[in-house]
């Protein structure tokens, strides 16, 4: 798994993004900042949208996603067939997303989450494996599900 970690927020999620970067960096990850830089209005789908092609093209295989609720931003990334986003609120989930879903996103909610609990649920995402057998079926299916 690479050790490059994609992060992008809207406005909502600016200043979470910016403290899990830093919490990324005491972990041994590489972050991959793609904005936004300010805490100025930007549009959640655009910054899906920059993310999702990070990890289409490789640079990354995993990312984090913010914004003032996680739902918008977690909706934009989920159009993408090879992009699994996770709205994630407490360690329990943080972890079957990445068990279960094999999750490559993980999404907070800016405004919604606490500070701690995003860097608990960041880590356990981060350190937890995707079981596969029976999973691996349906995670196969999600990524086809739109062709019929």
């Amino acid at each position: 798994m690479s050790k490059t970690i994609a992060l992008a927020a809207d406005h909502g999620g600016y200043e979470l993004k910016n403290l899990l970067i830093e919490k990324l960096k005491t972990l041994g990850y590489t972050p991959l900042d793609l904005g936004t830089n300010s805490p100025e209005s930007v549009d959640y789908p655009d910054m899906a949208k920059k993310l999702a092609k990070v990890i289409e093209t490789k640079q990354a295989e995993q990312g984090v996603l913010c914004c003032g609720t996680g739902i918008g931003i977690s909706i934009a990334a989920n159009r993408f067939p090879f992009i699994r986003a996770a709205l994630i609120h407490d360690a329990f989930g943080a972890r079957l997303c990445r068990e279960h879903n094999n999750a490559n996103v993980i999404v907070f909610g800016g405004r919604t989450i606490g500070t701690e609990v995003a860097y608990e649920c960041l880590e356990i995402f981060l350190k937890t494996q995707f079981l596969g057998e029976r999973h691996a079926r349906r995670v196969e299916k999600l990524t086809h599900i739109a062709e019929g």
